[in-house]
């Protein structure tokens, strides 16, 4: 069964976005699955459970413009948007999905092209969900992320951008994934396998959209919680795991967008978030919307000036010396 944000999203996919699908392709269509991809681990990742999790994707929308959403993910890997005329810049994408499926159209594929156009080299990426077996799945999506930052900066050469300028950009559960590899980008979760894993993990530039941030009641998002921590987490655990708290002088510069109406996520996660940032001295943007739900995708007046939050990222990016 869908919770409450898997169906808000399924919804959001067929209608709320296909203005994004017509300018991805000129026919009108929903962009396909990207046939280049970058496998996170040699051989079967870490902490693996015994049978493995089988991949699995669920369509809500339709063939034309799909709202695609996975789990079952043992193979994590990302999926590479090439821009034709490159920036110099990249960014790695984490869709969110309550950390019980990712969103991969609406937060992946929506994104990844969109961003291309405007010359960033784009990876996004299919992590591990915690609640499906693995070993200390708290961490098992940031190991995902902080091996995906290192293998995108060894990789700077072959895809033409300089690797001191790679960000970071997430959404709702995803965007935890995002303010977590920005925190916590240098804490040990998983051991190094390969010269890539000698690079560092701390992203130039982070960008958690409406994003979870805080596991504690009542800020948290109780489902994407339950299945980061599993059930009854300690008050250490929860503490550890939200991103506000482990903010420092060495976290990147944050762009952050919510929608106040948002229901799904609090946009007190954000207003949290922009407090420890600023008391740590670290640069922040944050814009918080009057309207835009969770997704920041309303359709008409309603979502205006929300759905402006792309061309809002793209310039203060361009001023932190990206794109």
């Amino acid at each position: 069964m869908l919770n409450r944000r898997e169906a808000l999203l399924a919804g959001l996919a067929t209608s709320l976005l296909g203005t994004e699908a017509r300018a991805a392709r000129q026919d009108g269509t929903w962009p396909a699955y990207p046939a280049e991809e970058i496998d996170l681990w040699p051989g079967t990742p870490p902490g693996a459970p015994a049978p493995l999790p089988v991949e699995q994707v669920i369509e809500t929308g339709t063939e034309e413009r799909h709202g695609r959403m996975v789990k079952g993910i043992a193979r994590p890997r990302m999926k590479v948007f090439r821009p034709s005329r490159p920036n110099g810049a990249a960014l790695l994408v984490t869709p969110g999905g309550g950390y019980s499926v990712i969103m991969i159209d609406v937060e992946g594929y929506q994104i990844g092209p969109w961003l291309a156009e405007r010359g960033w080299t784009v990876f996004v990426l299919y992590y591990r969900l915690p609640g499906e077996g693995w070993a200390n799945r708290a961490d098992v999506p940031l190991a995902d992320a902080q091996r995906a930052m290192r293998l995108i900066r060894s990789r700077a050469a072959v895809y033409g951008f300089d690797p001191e300028k790679v960000g970071a950009m997430g959404f709702s559960a995803g965007g935890h994934v995002c303010g977590d590899l920005a925190t916590r980008y240098d804490v040990k979760v998983y051991d190094p396998i390969d010269a890539a894993d000698r690079l560092s993990a701390r992203p130039a530039i982070a960008a958690p959209i409406y994003a979870v941030q805080s596991m504690h009641a009542p800020l948290a998002h109780g489902g994407s919680r339950d299945m980061l921590l599993g059930p009854n987490p300690t008050a250490e655990m929860q503490r550890a795991r939200s991103p506000a708290h482990n903010v420092s002088a060495g976290t990147p510069p944050m762009f952050m967008a919510h929608a106040e109406d948002d229901t799904v996520v609090s946009v007190e996660n954000s207003i949290e978030m922009r407090a420890a940032l600023k008391a740590a001295g670290v640069k922040v943007e944050t814009h918080l919307f009057t309207a835009g739900q969770h997704g920041l995708g309303l359709p008409g007046p309603a979502g205006e000036p929300a759905r402006h939050w792309k061309e809002m990222f793209v310039t203060w990016a361009k001023a932190q010396g990206l794109g």
